[in-house]
């Protein structure tokens, strides 16, 4: 569960109500693609802009539509008690873990990071992964914090953001130093994860793959059996969809990428978010054709 391939489906609306057949489809796609498990209502399925039901909702389908790969769900927060609602919801629907990134209105102190999470591992019977995601949040965790936090009962690894080319194994091995032994470390910033698996993360946390699964498979299996070379050469096939990636967000991105595909319909983003506008759709179309990811998907 927590080696291999996450895959992040998006979470599509048609007008104010979840789309709840693409969410199975996306879902059930990516799970006979081979990935080894599911991020449902990650940053990428819109968990912050959901309600309490919406969320179990989703999470029930996602759970019900990936069978017996497991699928890790997506749990915070403003408050607290919030969080722990979340937390008793995706353990009563069959979740398999938790993936818990600090939300905030007011900016958050390292000690109450520290307390959520501890309030967090206190009332899971599950794993909880702690969601490193400054660009999102805002907040951005020390290495400290992170080992006082790895050592809480059932807190079992950590999906880091996207360091700097050239810098994954410095980073990866600084981290894992601090943290326990049997912790896994995660990637996100699908531009990065060619080489951050190649140097030592053990999953990707992936976008991408919620929309083209069988794709992002093969460069993670290629990275994790060193064939770096190879990898590399499947990531930069896609420059031009990752720097949009990185000029837009991933999730504008990632909802373009499927309608496209048609795989969701149209203007599935939750408002106030509105998809890329025509002149970005054109470039990405063009990217598209150029990588091959329409005959990709097909």
């Amino acid at each position: 569960m927590f080696k291999g391939l996450c895959a992040f489906p998006l979470t599509p609306l048609v007008g104010e109500s979840i789309d709840l057949d693409a969410v199975e489809q996306l879902v059930a796609r990516a799970c006979h693609a081979g990935v080894q498990s599911i991020g449902a209502l990650g940053s990428t399925g819109n968990y912050a802009y959901l309600s309490r039901a919406e969320r179990r909702q989703v999470l029930q389908i996602s759970v019900q539509a990936a069978g017996t790969t497991p699928v890790l769900a997506g749990v915070g927060a403003l408050r607290v008690r919030d969080v722990l609602l979340a937390v008793e919801d995706a353990q009563e629907v069959g979740a398999k873990a938790l993936l818990l990134a600090p939300m905030s209105y007011q900016r958050l102190t390292e000690q109450e990071v520290f307390e959520l999470y501890r309030h967090v591992a206190e009332q899971s019977s599950v794993p909880v992964i702690v969601y490193d995601n400054p660009g999102t949040t805002g907040f951005t965790f020390s290495d400290e914090l992170h080992a006082r936090i790895a050592h809480l009962d059932h807190v079992t690894g950590v999906k880091i953001p996207p360091p700097a080319r050239g810098t994954a194994v410095e980073r990866i091995t600084d981290l894992r130093a601090l943290l326990p032994v049997e912790h896994s470390i995660g990637i996100s910033g699908d531009w990065m994860a060619a080489e951050a698996l190649s140097a030592g993360c053990d999953v990707w946390y992936s976008a991408i793959a919620g929309v083209l699964p069988a794709w992002a498979l093969e460069l993670t299996q290629r990275a994790l059996s060193n064939e770096n070379s190879a990898a590399q050469h499947a990531s930069a096939r896609l420059d031009e969809v990752w720097e949009l990636f990185r000029s837009h967000g991933s999730l504008r991105v990632v909802s373009a990428l499927a309608e496209e595909l048609r795989l969701i319909s149209q203007d599935t983003l939750p408002l106030p978010l509105q998809g890329v506008d025509e002149a970005t759709r054109t470039v990405l179309r063009s990217a598209m054709e150029r990588a091959g990811l329409f005959d990709e998907a097909s």
